[in-house]
């Protein structure tokens, strides 16, 4: 029996040196995963906070003179040419991209058609877009087909588009963007639809409804959305202040959760406003356009907004001209 506990001991001792061993350099391992994950951690909480900065623009047209400028100079990115460093040092930059894009369809006859060529796309891209609304006046200038291309152009070059699609439902949806760990939503609409804005539409655009836009707003907060933008092509032509009814519209959108309403379609500048932690420019005039016939159009804004842990820190107008081609340059001030 002694003998027997003495094999006993041995073995215990035994085994006591080896976990000791074992333990040793596992404990060795475990305490340097755990100082690199607290350093990682502080990385990611870190990067998690870093800025991101968004550049929205007005309207942009790339037909009519635009378009024999662009032939003349046969080059896609001279429109931009005096801004792109602008737009591409923007984490996100946005848009209204009043032109279809085609070489198809059929003029439905409107005072101001526009239908540009394919080729823009490559302007488009090297200053440096990401997502462009597609929910405006002039999107069916050419009818279907010509729709249906200019968001085949745009997402073939890597362009998101908002506010229009192949139905009611493609036509509300957000497109998403995740940047620096923060998600990032944009929902486009309009309050000129051709007879599109239906359920039942097809190809369908976005049509700028109370209602709906909030229920849109909710829905993508549902998705995770931590940031939506909601652009709105409204208001009255060369009026530089909005009215009452856009005012409501707006703050009823922050109110329901938007960050950020951006609109376009006066070709002038109206009021930049900070309302309940969120941010509304009613209008950002033109960006793009052939318009040099007044004081209003000649002048526009390029609006920067950075924001951080998903909060708005800073909202930059950046005051733009045009020159006699139609080119926007940065000004002193307006």
């Amino acid at each position: 029996m002694g003998h027997k506990k003495k094999e006993i001991k041995i073995a215990h001792n035994k085994l006591l040196k080896k976990f000791k061993r074992f333990v040793g350099p596992v404990f060795v391992v475990v305490m340097i995963a755990l100082v690199f994950f607290i350093r990682e951690d502080n990385f990611v909480a870190s990067f998690l906070s870093s800025p991101v900065e968004f550049v929205f623009v007005g309207d942009i047209m790339l037909s009519r003179q635009i378009g024999k400028i662009i032939d003349r100079e046969d080059n896609p990115n001279f429109p931009f040419a005096r801004m792109v460093e602008t737009i591409q040092e923007a984490d996100i930059a946005f848009g209204n991209l009043e032109t279809p894009i085609s070489t198809r369809g059929v003029d439905q006859g409107s005072i101001y058609s526009f239908r540009a060529d394919p080729r823009v796309i490559l302007g488009l891209k090297w200053a440096g877009f990401d997502v462009l609304s597609i929910a405006n006046n002039h999107t069916f200038d050419w009818g279907d087909d010509a729709f249906l291309d200019t968001r085949m152009h745009l997402e073939a070059q890597g362009i998101s588009t908002i506010g229009g699609g192949k139905d009611y439902d493609e036509a509300h949806s957000h497109v998403r963007f995740e940047k620096k760990g923060q998600v990032f939503c944009f929902l486009g609409y309009s309050e000129f639809t051709a007879g599109r804005g239906t359920v039942h539409s097809g190809p369908a655009m976005a049509r700028l409804n109370k209602e709906q836009i909030i229920a849109d707003i909710k829905n993508a907060k549902d998705y995770l959305c931590e940031v939506t933008i909601v652009s709105l092509h409204w208001g009255e032509e060369y009026k530089t202040n909005a009215n009452w009814t856009q005012k409501d519209l707006a703050r009823s959108f922050i109110d329901a959760g938007a960050k950020i309403v951006v609109g376009h379609h006066p070709h002038v500048v109206q009021e930049i406003e900070e309302y309940n932690e969120g941010l509304i420019a009613y209008s950002l005039g033109n960006f793009i356009f052939d318009q040099n016939f007044s004081h209003d159009t000649r002048q526009s804004v390029v609006l920067s907004v950075i924001l951080e842990k998903n909060q708005i820190k800073t909202v930059t107008p950046i005051p733009i001209k045009f020159t006699d081609k139609f080119e926007p340059y940065i000004f002193d001030k307006l």
